[in-house]
């Protein structure tokens, strides 16, 4: 198995996946997920070293930024719930934090999508999007499993799916990558 995915390059996602961003965040400590209350939209949240952001998932646009967040709970540690307050259109509501200090993302969408991370050569981490269930995976590479980011330049952070299924955002300490199964509309 260890062989098999050391093999395994990085492939683009299959359809309906499409990546749409790819963005630097020095300093990244988490992310988590937030829907747009009007648009229902996944929003992706960024926690750094300089301040928050979030992330249009659709289209990877920032459409919020807060350079100065309140440093009693700018980080998530500072809350046993590890969440941030939210910004932009989802000010006034806490988001929950995965990464550094803890947390998690959905590894599995209602449609039959899994997302795994392993680390044949660690410390450096791969992750593996599926649509055949998970590890051990019984077809080729590139039909039924893609290795669709490797982590051999910063330390892996959180990598998951949103609650919709619809996102998957991949973060380590330096940079956030983002796939989405919608297509933007202007």
């Amino acid at each position: 198995m260890r062989d098999r995915l050391l093999a395994a390059p990085v492939v683009p996602t299959p359809e309906p996946w499409r990546r749409v961003a790819f963005e630097p965040v020095g300093g990244l400590l988490g992310i988590g997920f937030a829907s747009h209350p009007d648009s229902g939209r996944d929003l992706v949240m960024v926690v750094s070293h300089d301040g928050h952001g979030l992330f249009d998932a659709v289209t990877g646009e920032k459409i919020a930024r807060d350079r100065d967040p309140d440093p009693v709970d700018s980080t998530p540690d500072a809350v046993a719930d590890l969440s941030c307050p939210g910004l932009g259109p989802v000010a006034g509501s806490r988001v929950r934090i995965a990464g550094l200090f803890g947390g998690g993302l959905h590894t599995t969408t209602e449609d039959g999508w899994t997302l795994e991370v392993v680390a044949p050569a660690w410390p450096n981490e791969r992750v593996l999007l599926s649509g055949d269930g998970g590890l051990p995976h019984p077809g080729p590479h590139g039909e039924r499993w893609w290795h669709i980011f490797h982590s051999n330049y910063s330390e892996l952070r959180a990598a998951g799916f949103s609650p919709s299924g619809r996102t998957i955002a991949v973060a380590t300490s330096s940079d956030l990558s983002l796939w989405t199964t919608e297509v933007a509309s202007h």
